[in-house]
């Protein structure tokens, strides 16, 4: 194998490599609305309500988050801010509508990425172990 040979399978493998790596980065921001899908706290699995839906709407740097039933108003039930360092969400609650010990406090989360679907891992200020399952939603498209 000549030498200009050689170099083009090295940069072709450094290429290759360099996608390759790349697509394991994690997003930096969770701008869109995602919706709660269930979860696992203190080691007990819990499911999404059927009753109603909780959503939480990110820009690059803070949510809020909304509970809805049919049949009454949306409610916003949290807010906060957040930045993605790595595979670490550093969460800090700004707003509670129910008392809380989270608020003002930032939690770090383990973060992982599964298609459209993020999962957050970590312990809160009460102690709590959580692993939350959170879904993108796709907006319908329009006829």
């Amino acid at each position: 194998m000549g030498i200009a040979t050689m170099k083009k399978n090295i940069l072709l493998s450094i290429s290759v490599i360099a996608i390759a790596l790349t697509s394991f980065v994690n997003p930096t921001t969770l701008k869109g609305t995602w919706q709660f899908k269930g979860g696992i706290y203190n080691g007990k699995p819990d499911t999404a309500s059927m009753q109603y839906t909780l959503r939480r709407v990110y820009t690059d740097h803070d949510f809020n988050a909304f509970a809805s039933q049919d049949g009454y108003k949306t409610e916003r039930y949290e807010a906060g801010n957040y930045v993605i360092k790595g595979d670490t969400c550093f969460e800090t609650q700004t707003y509670s509508s129910q008392p809380s010990q989270a608020t003002g406090k930032t939690i770090a989360y383990i973060i992982t990425f599964k298609k459209n679907e993020f999962i957050l891992s970590g312990t809160l200020a009460s102690g709590m172990v959580v692993e939350e399952h959170w879904s993108r939603v796709i907006p319908a498209k329009k006829k």
